[in-house]
């Protein structure tokens, strides 16, 4: 590692004064080379739109040649990584979803068990299914307590063993898999190694394939050196653009991309094109930008669905075009990685565009049709050469170039709306793997793109019932009565991400889909509310009288020791527990969890307060934040008598959060949270945020008990009053 750092101080040293000397008409813009302006769509006020001259296409092409020989040699470029036979892989990983693990196709809580065939089948039934697999169970649950990422992965079901085997059995299937490493996970528990031994060595005990680097701008070379070093190679593939220079180890790349009319070729793609790109664009509803360019480019898509729990679900058409990009990408795998690639090869008609791939005695064309109409009739000139036959693999059929008028020979055949075309020429008699091929995509393009809906659909929400309680005539003991009152029940959800689009957050069952943002006028009938969380002390009653001990009994109630809670702990609220937990303790104390209105009007009456005790933060009236990455426990219950609700309910902001209603779709899982805890992370916005304010909530998404439980999370009970 000392020569290359000290080659890089002289790279630093020099590259200011020189770095003109490199000459480019078409230099990178971020991760996208531009191309000439021939091709770029232009009003008839600015010009008008004209085809590109063979010269001006031979210049573009020699620039950017140029471009990549320079940098090539500016960075002492080495593709030896691509060689490794642990990493052949990449090149072919064409299609890799990012995947909750709350995601209910994967893990069934019912079952207690991890589906990954369901899971599987389901993706390869809708878009025809997965090269690789993106495992995320981190952002944005992490931070609501001091689990660091990789204790995140500790806590999956079955622990370590167990998500060992959810590894093994999606290479089962063909799938390799990736893990997320956020470099901005500073405010949790400090790893118990330096981060890249620390990646390296959990990743090989799972035996996971590689590393998707959150937010990073290149991984750096140290990563794949650790790993390298424990017998275990990973793939990193960082979400931003690297340096040029990190090209040569990892092999790997997102591509977040301007989407023009006319494709744009990447970069890394160009200087290494053995280097797969994943194009990730997750809000988009329509995708066929990114799976044109993909096609274009020869790489592959990252088809996210699930994004923190928000459903993006990909549309009818968008999944067929994806199973029809996949299986020729697929078939034609050898030619992707084509050093002699040449993008924009020329097309007769206006908005097709492609790309040409030699290799050996054959080439290969990957064409996209950006308009939006059929494109029939001549689309590209071939030499007039004995011998050589061309196929049509997009629809599984020969085709004869025909001799036009100007003694040019063509090929003509159609390319749908937004659509995509595929030729080979070869000098030789297919072999079968191609003629395999062409004939699943005879059948699978017998019906048009056209004939699939593209309509986004969002997916809709349940509310998990909770059973009412026995009604009481009088308070139980430790409870206040709540009187019954027309409520202004109004709240949203503290998502970082989704903004207010149709999807996020949650869906009550006055609302046609999720929301960010709910207003509703209730009439709530009068119940009883505990004063003070659930402590220590009686759920150990309850853990006595019951025996209780769940099946999934990963992290439960993890600072007790021997059935005990530690000494002094009796009045602190019990964390640890999930909501299956708190409904059992609940079931046997006659009591239930709340709906969220009721935790709601119990805190703040029906003057639409922030706080329970009045419109302006009081430090007085909370715990202390704990902002160290050693959380410390809860404070003792009634500690605060300051932050007490009109009603006088305590502790019910800024001690530990505390559950109250579930929600599903097909697919997710959440449960509402409310009221903030006294462990604040420090370091990044990307932490589970506080909900502190009373017109706030915060959203956990749901896997199982050993996920789902927390060092700061507790709950309050709730019975029904006559």
């Amino acid at each position: 590692m000392k020569p290359l750092f000290r080659y890089a101080a002289i790279f630093t040293l020099v590259a200011a004064p020189v770095c003109s000397a490199q000459d480019s008409h078409f230099k990178p813009q971020n991760q996208q080379i531009p191309v000439p302006e021939c091709l770029t769509a232009k009003g008839l006020w600015e010009g008008g739109s004209k085809p590109c001259t063979q010269s001006e296409h031979d210049d573009w092409l020699a620039d950017i040649t140029h471009w990549r020989t320079e940098r090539h040699i500016r960075t002492g470029y080495d593709g030896a990584r691509y060689d490794m036979p642990e990493l052949k892989w990449t090149q072919f990983s064409f299609m890799q979803p990012q995947m909750m693990v709350q995601d209910r196709y994967f893990y069934d809580p019912v079952a207690g068990k991890y589906t990954v065939d369901r899971y599987v089948d389901d993706l390869e039934k809708r878009y025809g299914g997965i090269d690789a697999v993106l495992v995320w169970p981190t952002y944005p649950n992490m931070g609501i307590d001091n689990r660091n990422q990789h204790d995140m992965i500790r806590s999956m079901p079955g622990g370590i063993a167990g998500v060992k085997q959810m590894v093994a059995d999606f290479h089962r299937r063909g799938v390799r898999v990736f893990f997320p490493m956020m470099m901005w996970d500073q405010g949790t528990r400090k790893p118990d190694q330096p981060w890249p031994d620390e990646i390296a060595s959990l990743m090989k005990e799972i035996g996971a394939d590689g590393i998707n680097g959150d937010t990073q701008d290149g991984v750096p070379l140290a990563f794949s050196q650790a790993a390298d070093k424990t017998g275990h190679p990973l793939a990193f593939e960082p979400e931003g653009s690297p340096s040029d220079e990190a090209l040569a180890w990892d092999v790997m790349t997102w591509g977040q991309y301007q989407f023009p009319f006319t494709p744009l070729v990447d970069k890394y793609r160009w200087l290494e094109t053995r280097h797969m790109v994943n194009i990730s664009h997750r809000w988009n509803r329509d995708k066929t930008d990114d799976l044109q360019f993909a096609f274009f480019n020869g790489e592959g898509w990252e088809s996210w669905e699930n994004i923190w729990g928000i459903w993006n679900g990909i549309t009818p058409r968008d999944a067929e075009a994806t199973r029809r990009v996949a299986t020729m990408e697929r078939g034609l795998a050898a030619f992707l990685v084509s050093k002699d690639w040449e993008p924009m090869s020329p097309m007769l008609r206006y908005g097709t565009f492609s790309s040409r791939w030699p290799l050996g005695d054959q080439t290969l064309w990957t064409i996209v049709n950006r308009n939006e109409y059929d494109v029939e009739g001549d689309q590209m000139t071939v030499p007039a050469t004995q011998g050589v036959r061309y196929f049509d693999i997009y629809h599984g059929v020969e085709l004869k170039p025909q001799t036009r008028p100007d003694g040019k020979s063509v090929l003509a055949f159609s390319i749908e709306a937004k659509g995509y075309g595929a030729v080979l020429a070869t000098n030789a008699t297919p072999d079968q793997k191609i003629l395999d091929l062409m004939a699943k995509m005879k059948q699978l393009t017998a019906t048009p793109l056209s004939d699939y809906s593209h309509q986004w659909k969002v997916v809709t929400q349940q509310i998990v019932p909770i059973q009412p309680t026995k009604k009481a005539a009088t308070a139980p003991s430790g409870m206040i009565k709540i009187p019954a009152a027309d409520f202004l029940f109004k709240v949203q959800g503290i998502e970082i991400e989704g903004f207010n689009d149709d999807g996020v957050d949650v869906q009550y069952t006055w609302e046609d889909s999720p929301r960010r943002y709910h207003q509703h006028l209730m009439q709530i009938p009068s119940f009883y509310i505990d004063t003070y969380p659930v402590t220590n002390a009686e759920f150990k009653k309850f853990i006595d009288a019951t025996h209780y001990h769940p099946k999934d009994d990963l992290d439960f109630l993890r600072d007790w020791k021997d059935g005990n809670f530690p000494e002094g702990w009796d009045k602190k609220p019990v964390t640890w527990v999930s909501q299956e937990d708190a409904r059992a303790y609940a079931e046997w104390a006659g009591k239930r969890l709340p709906h969220e209105w009721e935790w709601q009007y119990a805190a703040q009456g029906t003057d639409g307060r922030l706080y329970p005790w009045g419109e302006k933060w009081d430090d007085a009236a909370v715990p202390t934040a704990e902002k160290s990455r050693t959380m410390r426990a809860p404070d003792e219950v009634g500690g605060h008598p300051k932050g007490a609700s009109p009603f006088g309910v305590q502790d019910m902001v800024g001690n530990v959060w505390q559950w109250t209603e579930e929600f599903q779709d097909e697919h997710t899982r959440g449960g509402i949270l409310r009221g903030g805890s006294s462990y604040q992370p420090q370091g990044s916005i990307w932490y589970f945020p506080q909900a502190y304010k009373l017109d706030t909530h915060g959203k956990l998404l749901l896997m199982s008990p050993s996920m789902d439980r927390s060092g700061m999370l507790g709950f309050r009970c709730i019975v029904d009053a006559e």
